[in-house]
């Protein structure tokens, strides 16, 4: 549901009420992942999806019932190749899909609204829901802040919202959603438990070094794939918003003397394209030490070759050196700065999910890879 945060809190600011379809569990080749939501409104006004187009019409539908009666509904739609005419995932994969009213009035309303101010505004939150269980738990919402802190609850038992909120917030501090399986002993209410937890948090950050016009369109690609995106270079010349106007940020300093005072985490990827020695050295020995998802540096094969024995130089390690990407981006043929920008995020994006870069014609390699989590994204809780 938080992938839709902005038009839902929008709905919310309005007053309308509505219900929200949001996919709980996927097997096999399902087009979208746990998170991934619905919404109608009274006016029949829809927004997000739950499945790229294979059943849209039967979750609007199990919208608008839930809207007017009240009551939540976890469905499953899967395969079926008994009639062409029957609603199902003609990809062979398997929905569970949990539709709840969100209505003025409904004591998990406020819950929701919060969760989607704080997504909307691109603060850090988990929301957990509950999607099995005793019927009147069903739908029950949990808001986890990212110190801990708490909104809603599930009226069950104190230990439960404590257990969840635990969980919750090991989800959030990971950046992903996924689901908590909780025996009926550690549930506190006699049955066992599947919770959604869906975690919102800040967009990872892009940071591009080096003005040029192949920066230029790796912002407008670092955009389209969801990251902060800031470009950094030492020339104010050429560091311009009126040259990167895509860019959330314009950044005139030395490299990595910029790197040294900006804050970075795991999900962060720095692309390097200034391939100049007295800017490449300094930052990538920096970079190379920091916890981050990818160091990519732009160059030929003999600029890679160079500036590796220079960073060998400075003391930096094989094992260091290893995490650069270089020459960056994956062998695409690229030859415009649009190519370039387009392998150099394909590189991003396989290593994010375990992908190989390989052509998928006459693979046998699974289409969707994901590096965390099990199967589903499931978590069985000690509790």
């Amino acid at each position: 549901m938080l992938d839709i945060a902005e038009e839902l809190d929008r709905w919310v600011g309005q007053g309308r009420d509505f219900a929200v379809a949001t996919v709980v569990a996927v097997g096999g080749s399902a087009p979208r992942p746990p998170g991934a939501a619905l919404a109608v409104d009274r006016g029949g006004e829809a927004v997000g999806s739950v499945s790229g187009g294979c059943v849209e019409g039967a979750v609007y539908d199990l919208c608008a019932q839930v809207l007017a009666d009240g009551v939540p509904v976890l469905e499953r739609f899967g395969y079926s190749d008994e009639d062409a005419f029957a609603v199902g995932l003609t990809c062979g994969g398997v929905l569970d899909v949990l539709v709840v009213p969100v209505r003025r009035g409904d004591a998990v309303r406020p819950v929701v609204a919060a969760a989607l101010r704080s997504a909307a505004e691109g603060a850090g939150a988990a929301l957990a829901r509950i999607v099995t269980g005793p019927a009147d738990l069903v739908g029950r919402a949990l808001l986890v802040g990212p110190g801990g802190s708490r909104q809603g609850g599930f009226g069950a038992h104190p230990e439960l919202d404590r257990t969840v909120a635990a969980e919750a917030l090991a989800l959030l501090d990971a950046g992903r959603t996924g689901t908590l399986e909780i025996g009926a002993e550690g549930s506190r209410c006699g049955a066992p438990l599947t919770v959604l937890v869906e975690a919102s948090v800040p967009p990872p950050r892009m940071i591009v070094f080096g003005a040029i016009d192949f920066a230029s369109a790796l912002v407008r690609v670092g955009k389209f794939l969801g990251h902060h995106v800031t470009v950094c270079d030492a020339r104010p010349v050429f560091a311009t918003q009126a040259r990167f106007p895509e860019a959330d940020e314009v950044v005139v300093a030395w490299p990595h003397r910029y790197l040294e005072r900006t804050a970075t985490d795991a999900r962060t990827v720095l692309c390097v394209l200034t391939h100049d020695a007295k800017f490449d050295v300094p930052l990538l020995r920096l970079a190379l030490r920091l916890p981050v998802a990818y160091v990519g540096a732009m160059g030929s094969r003999r600029t890679h070759l160079d500036r590796n024995a220079r960073l060998r130089e400075v003391g930096v390690t094989e094992p260091e050196l290893a995490r650069l990407h270089s020459p960056i981006g994956l062998d695409l043929g690229a030859r415009t700065p649009e190519e370039t920008a387009l392998s150099i995020a394909a590189e991003i994006v396989a290593l994010r999910r375990g992908g190989t870069g390989a052509s998928l014609t006459g693979a046998h390699t699974p289409i969707h890879h994901d590096r965390v989590g099990g199967p589903e994204g499931r978590i069985t809780s000690p509790a």
